[in-house]
């Protein structure tokens, strides 16, 4: 009969954490020799970064396939497995494959190193033996540091799953950034979801020129109100010569309320009133508007000309809460 462990649940969790910590740190501190050639290879690459493994590499391998897909590089994963029964005719010339075998001896990675070869592939390799049959048929070697899986039994694959997923992800925003990726472009590949969120601009979400409601410095604050009204923003856009030089809100009424019918749009509005611009991200104008107890915002070009209006509930709508 087993003995039951003495330590708690809390303390074998953080013990995992340090272990597999320890040996990233390491990998940062000593990154594979061929890594920048790795990185330059995919960066020259005319086709797919293709990964490929099995097991657990294999689930790491499909994962470092969609980070390289989703910052701008094409990728795609092909099971080990599944390469030896057709899967091989997804890899061609023009490709670059990344395999993981932690120990370099996997069986099922054969006939796709036997398919690099033969058709000039160029292949990295990810693994913890630089003597093994997978890193001496590689163009690349990405060696891993020899660590210790977390596991106590020592056969889990913890560490060295932990190690091939950071050295990816370490490859694919290296190759992003030398790439110039923006976030434009990192919003199109994630259109969904909170994410794609954040990365919308404001002109994804703005109400266009139909919506606008504008009045002229002198127009009488009675038909002032109408435009309000009717455009249902709770504000106007005061313009002069097509540009923006105030902003009426529901303050400026409350302010100005013993007169108001008997004053004018340029007399009751706050000038230089805060703006955004089309391409800024919308969470920047969520950010303003929070900031300054406001609930909408001008669009408006370089010579402040109002393109649109974009409203908090815009927002908040779009998932930018």
């Amino acid at each position: 009969m087993a003995e039951t462990p003495t330590h708690s649940l809390r303390d074998t969790g953080a013990r995992v954490l340090r272990t597999e910590a320890r040996a990233v740190r390491d990998l940062a501190e000593a990154l594979p020799d061929d890594f920048e050639r790795a990185a330059e290879a995919i960066l020259a690459t005319k086709g797919r970064i293709i990964l490929c493994g099995i097991g657990k590499s294999g689930h790491i391998a499909r994962k470092i396939s969609a980070t390289f897909a989703s910052t701008g590089t094409p990728s795609a994963f092909v099971h080990a497995a599944e390469a030896s029964h057709g899967d091989l005719g997804m890899v061609m010339p023009g490709d670059l494959v990344i395999a993981i075998s932690n120990s370099g001896e996997t069986t099922e990675l054969r006939d796709i190193v036997a398919h690099v070869a033969r058709f000039s592939i160029p292949m990295a390799a990810i693994s913890k033996r630089p003597d093994s049959t997978l890193m001496r048929a590689a163009d690349f070697r990405l060696t891993l540091p020899d660590a210790e899986e977390a596991c106590s039994l020592g056969m889990a694959p913890t560490t060295s799953t932990t190690l091939s997923l950071a050295l990816g992800d370490a490859l694919a925003i290296a190759v992003m950034e030398r790439r110039g990726f923006l976030p434009e472009q990192f919003r199109t590949f994630h259109p969904g979801g909170k994410l794609g969120a954040q990365l919308s601009t404001v002109a994804q979400l703005m109400h266009g020129p139909d919506a606008l409601p504008l009045v002229r410095s002198g127009t009488p604050m009675a038909e002032t109100l109408i435009v309000m009204s009717e455009k249902s923003f709770g504000i106007a856009g005061v313009v002069e010569e097509g540009a923006l030089i105030g902003v009426i809100s529901d303050g400026d009424l409350r302010r100005n309320i013993a007169h108001l019918t008997d004053q004018q749009a340029g007399q009751v509005a706050t000038g230089n009133p805060r703006v955004i611009g089309p391409d800024d991200l919308a969470a920047e104008a969520m950010a303003m508007m929070s900031g300054n107890k406001i609930t909408a915002l001008f669009v408006v070009d370089a010579e402040r000309r109002p393109l649109g209006i974009l409203h908090i509930h815009d927002c908040l709508r779009a998932g930018l809460a």
